[in-house]
């Protein structure tokens, strides 16, 4: 897997997946795009949701709404790494089995998302849940 990142002007940069898919960035706060740190709360949330979503769907739940609200906190110091994320999953369908999103939720966390793994080792990654039932 390989991409680019290419610097745009000011603090503002654009990434291009080995895919041709194109990221912005925007190093100044998120001003003009999301931060590089917006971009990793984002991906373990996707990462995380991509899991969830076909566990459920595998295990013939009535699923059809899934998102994933992502809290990061980050140290004082400089590198300003994430400390603690904490992913709050919505979960939105029919008659939707409380056991069926825990066991979903905790199989991405601790077996498929690969993102998940890789924060594992700095970050303490917490995560729960709601069901909305429609």
């Amino acid at each position: 897997m390989k991409a680019t990142v290419k610097w745009v002007g000011d603090e503002t940069f654009m990434g291009t997946s080995e895919s041709g898919h194109i990221i912005n960035m925007d190093a100044n706060g998120g001003n003009l795009a999301p931060s590089p740190m917006e971009n990793v709360l984002m991906s373990l949330g996707g990462c995380s949701s991509v899991d969830v979503v076909s566990i459920l769907h595998k295990s013939r739940q009535d699923v059809r709404d899934v998102k994933v609200e992502i809290t990061g906190n980050r140290v004082d110091t400089t590198p300003r790494v994430f400390s603690d994320i904490h992913l709050h999953f919505v979960i939105t369908g029919t008659q939707v089995s409380e056991k069926q999103v825990e066991r979903a939720i905790n199989l991405s966390a601790d077996k498929y998302c690969s993102v998940a793994f890789m924060l594992n080792s700095s970050v303490n990654i917490t995560h729960d849940f709601e069901i909305v039932d429609v």
